[in-house]
């Protein structure tokens, strides 16, 4: 059955801006995107070499019985520092991701008439637009996406998810099991890093896993340092993973005051720790904030995989590090509800995680 009382987030509709710079005929930005308020902070290139400091994480080394504690407390370092990483020996073959990169860049190349059948309606968020739009006045961010909630199964939009070109729909449902697998394994080895009971993590994130993907497409941009292709902000989930779909640069992460773009290894995922994880680790892991920025002459798409805990789940504290801590750092909160609160405002930094903070923490 398809729950739809469950998932009421929606997002005011707005045109494709894949389908306005089409035919190059924009040779300056609508006002709607131009954001004069842009964070000007200093940005560090590549050239500088400081973007080698993100931490690489091994899966093969992380899963293995002989070096498992090394890679555990690199994973943990990378999560309380950083809140970044990039995975490499993750186990999934380069010629599926290499498939999967093929059919996304596909998708978004559908003809417009075909879009329109998979676009957001006003009551549903799901499909082809942007998220977090709220009002008819508020700037928008220089991209297109597709969102859609994959797991559990029962929460997919029957109008929307069936209707997906195959082998498309194939390829995303392979693509969403196995990287829902390797969630669950970071997550295990990050409460093993935190002594936080096997069972506290079981019972937080289970097979209930909600877990919803957002494929974007950042248009080249006549004017790209007048707009944003995501606003700078904070993942409100627990663990977020990424993966490039083609080779143009455009995230970058924030780091003691800097903003740093991240150059991905070829086939890794970049993963990020979530709200919802610095909420359940009581601030021991943080969540960061990044950005997506815009090329002048190329198109930049990514498939990001949000994992979250279950809809009937609470998001707070985990117990056995408040016992250890003696004092909750954020209020809990069911899942449903938070959720409820996150697409009900715009998307801004960190200012969702700080208004579960419990005052004085």
């Amino acid at each position: 059955m398809e729950a739809k009382e469950e998932t009421p987030w929606s997002s005011i509709l707005v045109p494709s801006v894949q389908e306005m710079v089409k035919d190059k005929m924009i040779t300056t930005v609508p006002p709607r995107y131009v954001r004069y308020d842009q964070d000007k902070t200093e940005v560090v290139v590549h050239d500088s070499g400081l973007i080698s400091e993100i931490p690489i994480i091994d899966m093969n080394r992380l899963c293995s019985s002989t070096a498992v504690d090394s890679e555990v407390e690199k994973l943990d370092f990378a999560c309380k520092e950083y809140g970044f990483f990039q995975l490499v020996n993750h186990g999934i073959d380069p010629s599926f991701l290499d498939k999967i990169k093929s059919e996304i860049q596909d998708f978004f190349n559908l003809p417009m008439e075909e879009k329109k059948k998979l676009w957001q309606t006003p009551a549903v968020m799901e499909g082809f637009g942007q998220a977090f739009v709220v009002s008819e006045d508020q700037k928008l961010d220089w991209a297109d996406l597709f969102f859609l909630i994959m797991q559990p199964v029962q929460l997919r939009k029957r109008h929307l998810f069936p209707k997906l070109p195959l082998p498309f729909r194939d390829t995303l449902d392979m693509y969403s099991t196995r990287v829902k697998s390797i969630a669950k394994i970071l997550l295990a080895k990050m409460a093993k890093a935190l002594q936080i009971k096997p069972e506290e993590v079981e019972e937080i994130f289970g097979d209930d896993m909600m877990q919803s993907m957002r494929m974007n497409y950042y248009p080249p941009c006549p004017q790209p340092n007048l707009v944003t292709g995501l606003i700078p902000h904070s993942d409100a989930v627990g663990l977020t993973i990424l993966l490039q779909v083609n080779e143009v640069d455009g995230l970058q992460i924030k780091k003691n005051g800097k903003w740093f773009f991240v150059k991905p290894l070829q086939n890794a995922f970049i993963v990020n720790v979530g709200d919802v994880l610095e909420i359940i680790t009581n601030g021991t892991y943080r969540s960061i904030e990044h950005r997506a920025m815009v090329n002048l002459e190329k198109e930049r798409l990514s498939i990001a995989t949000f994992h979250n805990t279950g809809m009937d789940k609470e998001i707070g504290p985990a117990r056995s590090l408040v016992q250890r801590q003696e004092a909750a750092k954020f209020r809990s909160l069911k899942t449903k509800d938070y959720l409820n609160g996150l697409f009900s405002r715009e998307l801004k930094g960190k200012a969702y995680l700080d208004a579960m903070r419990i005052e004085g923490k």
